[in-house]
């Protein structure tokens, strides 16, 4: 899929992540669009958020590109990022320009295959941007490196972000770097590897995480 000239617009640009679970302090809808619209006031190209209620109130404030998500628990399942096709019609209520999934071979809630949700999502929705992994998705991002059982001993920084290095060079789609690229020296040291964009949240947006390191 062409990248359109709004997702353009975040090429080779900072995209900055706003989100807070309930358990988190700044858990509300209008925080995080203040949130938003704090980030591109400090020169963020887009925004990467949960749920359908927060993408709206940040469409309130910002009208810069959305890489939306909806992370849900369901029983007995690893999968808790739009996971189903519930979260998927949910997001396309609000229409952000990407929307990013869990991409792992492990299985979604009633025992759904990766290409089986593929499929489903492509069928309903043909021409939505999505963001994942593999499968022909129109963006790779490295969100949960480190985070599932495939990649638990890996970490996205180490060795000079060999990681990304490589994906970069073994795949055609474009790359979107994200996890643990947590200082201004790293984001230009991604950005130089040649990926498409980099995503930076907690060490931005989380002041329970910023103020714990100091």
């Amino acid at each position: 899929m062409k990248v359109n000239n709004k997702i353009e617009t975040v090429h080779k640009k900072l995209i900055v992540s706003c989100q807070a679970l309930p358990a988190e302090p700044l858990h509300s809808s209008f925080i995080m669009g203040r949130m938003a619209l704090a980030a591109k006031e400090g020169g963020a190209a887009g925004i990467r958020a949960n749920t359908k209620e927060d993408i709206a109130e940040i469409r309130k404030n910002v009208d810069i590109p959305i890489i939306g998500i909806v992370k849900r628990d369901y029983p007995d399942c690893k999968v808790y990022i739009t996971p189903t096709m519930k979260e998927i019609d949910e997001l396309m209520e609000v229409k952000p320009e990407i929307i990013a999934i869990d991409a792992t071979k492990n299985l979604r809630p009633n025992g759904v295959t990766l290409d089986e949700f593929y499929a489903q999502i492509r069928e309903k929705y043909p021409d939505q941007p999505l963001m994942a992994d593999e499968l022909g998705f129109d963006f790779i991002g490295t969100t949960l490196v480190g985070y599932t059982d495939q990649s638990k001993d890996m970490k996205i920084e180490q060795n000079d972000f060999e990681l990304i290095k490589e994906i970069v060079k073994n795949v055609k789609h474009n790359v979107i770097a994200e996890g643990n690229i947590n200082t201004p020296e790293k984001v230009k040291r991604v950005m130089q590897l040649g990926v498409f964009s980099i995503v930076v949240g907690s060490a931005i947006t989380r002041p329970q995480l910023i103020t714990k390191t100091f």
